[in-house]
């Protein structure tokens, strides 16, 4: 088999990679809102390490442990992005429409705002989204 074949299949894993992320990035939009509504913080650092943690030990190769850290990391971080950028009536409905940035300050102000006088039921659906 001669190198077009292979740049062939190359480029079908990467529509097919594309695809997944796209699909990954609406969940992430999703999780997002439900995060808002409950006065959650977007990034959940122990959650992160776990699914690196996990992504690390079911990795086979030929990418070694800190490709795949490098690699998840910047998916997650692209997720975490994504999240902060979708109003939640519209992360509900999975529309990926970015808010404009004046917005994004104001919801960002209310979230932390939230963080700091969080509820019995804050912290008991922060517990059921992990």
């Amino acid at each position: 088999m001669n190198i077009e074949y292979w740049r062939t299949e190359i480029d079908e894993v990467d529509r097919e990679l594309l695809r997944l992320l796209n699909r990954r990035a609406r969940l992430a939009i999703k999780v997002g809102a439900l995060k808002r509504v409950a006065g959650l913080p977007c990034s959940d650092p122990e959650r992160e390490r776990v699914v690196l943690n996990t992504l690390r030990r079911a990795n086979t190769g030929p990418l070694d442990s800190r490709a795949v850290t490098k690699l998840f990391r910047r998916i997650i971080g692209e997720s975490r992005r994504i999240e902060t950028q979708v109003p939640a009536a519209e992360g509900e409905r999975g529309t990926g429409q970015a808010e404009p940035k004046s917005a994004m300050t104001s919801e960002a102000g209310e979230i932390q705002s939230a963080q700091g006088d969080r509820s019995a039921h804050a912290v008991a659906s922060r517990e059921a989204l992990l």
